[in-house]
């Protein structure tokens, strides 16, 4: 046999050479994971993320030099009952001993009771920026820890930014370990049902399982242009196990079913790189494509997510061409072994779709009402959608069982001065400081009237020039509460405008946490213009690819059913409190606002896998002759087995994302594997083929544009 196809070409040299094949994967791999253990990767910094009036606030204050030092606090309350103020006040003496010899501490503050008396504060300055802050808060917590075991009677807690991100960051490392470990037994239990043979199910787990780290070592140095905001380690896992598997599972099963034909083995690779290879090809660049939207909303989370997914995606792709079809000729027929008999019998009494193709006759026999149903069902699933409440994740969607979270909320409540804050910046020219205080003082006046906000004695500063004067205020309300972005408006609406009026030359600005998370939230969205762009691009590839502006349509229809069914599934599931108790989460009442952009480039790219083999394969029976809806039913048929696998794969990597602790990951994964599991049943075997038949007409020349895969198509039997 021979082809031009660039796909071909490659599979013949890896078969042919297989052990420079492995040999040239394994150096990549390798190097890869070197990479990754010897370059660290970049975390996004604060400025990243600085928009709209409050990231003119943050620069201003940066510019003037009137950043304030991090700080941590150490809370001290009673378990129960009313707290022993002798007893407070000794482990507060033993706190500020012990962060006193911590390195990295620079000033410990006095002690401050809260207004009731009930709660007692440690204020502790760290020295340097907030880098600094992190690199030394472990030992702190370490001090704060101590503290907190020789007074077992009392509640001794940290919290602040540093010591915060250590406990998300040690809660995500602590979810990837247990989705790693509950993912690959999974995958690999299900692949062992599917092919019956301990060597066929542990390739495309391997395969997935090294386009991970690969993915992840490719994007250490990367994140030196595009920084990690700390979920991009997640995403390449989810993604890699799915797409990785994916692909060498519809490569593996086309290699298996020619052997199984009488072919030999390089012949039969042949044939799988000629059609399944040119199908991974497509669906890996579909995905490149959705994913690529990402870089649209010009945010840092996205950039770093779309980055990292489209790695480890190319890494799957050349894996599954170059390093599988080496595998599979060394290992030739053992790649079937060894069986285990009961699942190899029952897999091969069953045959290829030899379920499905029970279930798709009623498809076949009444096209109309199977159309109407499923698309009647996916409707009805995707009408809560249109009232899904979006939100940015606040300290509440935090897991609850990190020490610094709770204590973060138990200050607020006896702390204002622990709230978020809110700053107001003022510019002006020289002479002009008293002026700008006075104003600023006026502002902090209407501020505390209004009960908007409260300050410390100490509240205004001014810049070594005398051209910055900065207000420090804290939101009267909790982080999170929607009061506190009535503030903002108010402040800039009218407090600040009144009492700056009468400056001369002066820039004004508000500024700090509370502002910061207003101006994300109403910074314009993108999100119609990445729906676009990725719609727009996947039709063409489609037209492309199948020569059918038909097909292209049809497939970005089915493609926006999967995922609005999933979205009003997301919003039913997480805007109220009936899964609370089984997921182990507690109902924020929206979705945190990145999820629903993230899950439709990942949808619209994987979905499009199981439209690309499908329809390849009832293009293939009417090349080969076969009557219209014989072809729609050969097609389904025998892409029904690894479809159905791929799927099941997918469902459960996502699903595993579900039991996770941290509320976005919860989300995403039910929003994924809801999507993919509607998109493996009703869309795959009930509404594509009901479409395809009643688009009979449009779509019977389908099969009469040639490409290399008719050389190796073999002559479809339909029993």
């Amino acid at each position: 046999m021979s082809s031009n196809s660039p796909t071909v070409r490659v599979a013949r040299w890896s078969a042919t050479h297989p052990w420079r094949a492995i040999g040239l994967w394994v150096a990549f791999v390798a190097s890869a994971i070197a990479l990754m253990m010897t370059v660290q990767t970049k975390q996004v910094a604060d400025e990243d993320f600085r928009v709209g009036e409050s990231g003119r606030a943050a620069a201003m204050i940066d510019d003037a030099g009137l950043a304030a030092s991090p700080t941590e606090s150490v809370l001290i309350t009673a378990p129960k009952g009313s707290l022993d103020t002798a007893k407070a006040e000794a482990a507060a003496t033993q706190v500020s001993k012990a962060a006193a010899d911590v390195k990295g501490v620079s000033d410990v503050g006095p002690p401050i009771w809260s207004e009731k008396h009930d709660a007692l504060l440690v204020p502790i300055t760290m020295s340097g920026d907030e880098d600094a802050a992190a690199d030394h808060v472990g030992a702190l917590i370490d001090a704060t820890a101590a503290v907190q075991k020789a007074n077992p009677a009392l509640d001794v807690e940290q919290a602040g930014d540093a010591s915060l991100d250590a406990g998300i960051n040690d809660k995500v490392a602590e979810d990837l370990g247990s989705a790693e470990s509950m993912s690959l037994p999974i995958t690999f239990l299900i692949l062992l049902v599917a092919f019956g043979a301990f060597i066929a199910a542990g390739i495309p787990v391997l395969l997935a399982i090294t386009s991970v780290f690969t993915g992840l070592g490719l994007y250490a140095p990367v994140s030196y242009l595009v920084p990690d905001s700390g979920t991009v380690a997640n995403v390449v896992l989810l993604i890699g196990m799915a797409v990785g598997v994916d692909y060498s599972l519809f490569y593996l099963k086309r290699e298996r079913e020619e052997r199984m034909r009488g072919r030999s083995t390089v012949d039969a690779i042949e044939i799988a790189a000629a059609t399944s290879g040119r199908a991974v090809v497509v669906s890996g660049f579909a995905v490149v494509v959705s994913m690529s939207g990402l870089f649209i909303t010009r945010e840092p989370v996205f950039s770093a997510l779309a980055v990292g997914s489209i790695l480890v995606v190319v890494v799957a792709v050349t894996g599954s061409l170059t390093v599988l079809p080496a595998l599979l000729a060394k290992l030739g027929r053992w790649v079937d072994r060894p069986r285990i008999p009961l699942l190899w019998r029952l897999n091969r009494r069953i045959g290829a779709g030899g379920i499905s193709g029970r279930l798709i006759r009623p498809v076949i026999r009444k096209p109309v009402a199977a159309a109407v149903i499923s698309g009647g069902v996916l409707l009805a699933l995707a009408v809560p959608a249109f009232g899904m409440k979006m939100h940015q994740g606040t300290i509440d969607t935090l897991p609850q069982d990190i020490p610094a979270v709770q204590a973060y909320q138990r200050m607020q409540q006896s702390f204002p001065s622990e709230r978020p804050s809110i700053d107001v910046l003022v510019h002006t020219g020289k002479g002009s400081t008293d002026a700008a205080r006075s104003a600023l003082e006026a502002v902090q006046a209407n501020a505390t009237d209004a009960g908007i906000a409260t300050a410390p004695a100490d509240a205004i500063t001014v810049s070594k020039d005398g051209r910055t004067v900065e207000l420090s205020m804290y939101a009267a309300h909790p982080e999170g509460d929607v009061r506190n972005d009535t503030a903002i408006k108010q402040l800039r609406d009218s407090i600040v405008p009144r009492a700056t009026d009468a400056l001369q030359a002066t820039t004004t600005a508000v500024g700090g946490t509370v502002a910061e998370n207003f101006d994300y939230e109403n910074q314009s969205s993108t999100l119609p213009w990445v729906i676009a762009f990725v719609l727009v691009l996947t039709l063409v590839m489609m037209g492309w690819t199948f020569r059918s502006v038909t097909i292209a349509m049809l497939t970005t229809v089915l493609n926006l059913l999967s995922v609005g069914a999933a979205f009003g599934v997301l919003t039913l599931v997480f805007q109220h409190d009936w899964f609370n108790g089984l997921l182990n989460y507690e109902s924020s009442g929206f979705v945190v606002d990145w999820i629903p952009l993230f899950c439709f480039v990942v949808l619209v790219g994987l979905s499009m896998d199981y439209h690309v083999f499908v329809l390849s394969r009832v293009r293939e029976g009417l090349r080969q002759g076969l009557p219209y809806d014989r072809a729609v039913e050969f097609g389904i048929r025998e892409t029904a087995s690894v479809v159905t696998s791929a799927a099941a794969v997918m469902v459960s990597v996502f699903a595993v994302f579900a039991t996770l602790s941290m509320l976005e990951m919860k989300q995403m994964g039910i929003g994924l594997s809801v999507a993919i599991l509607l998109d493996a049943t009703l869309v795959r075997l009930v509404l594509l083929p009901a479409l395809l038949l009643k688009l009979r007409g449009r779509l019977e020349k389908l099969g009469d544009v040639k490409s290399a895969e008719d050389a190796y198509a073999p002559k479809p039997a339909l029993v």
